[in-house]
């Protein structure tokens, strides 16, 4: 019996099992899917936070 899955990108049915890109069909549907949080169009749910500032002293060093 082998397990199968659907692409979380293209929804193509994908053997589990010695799928080197699981649980994604292919190298490009992986690429797709980084893309996209990349980009920001996944998002984890929180609230915003403001960067921390730098002290002064910092920011003179190079």
């Amino acid at each position: 019996m082998t397990t199968s899955v659907n692409c979380p990108v293209c929804q193509t049915e994908t053997p589990w099992t010695g799928n080197p890109y699981r649980p994604f069909c292919s190298r490009r549907c992986h690429i797709v899917d980084l893309g996209a949080w990349v980009d920001g169009t996944y998002r984890i749910a929180g609230e915003d936070v403001e960067p921390e500032s730098v002290p002064a002293d910092e920011t003179d060093r190079q």
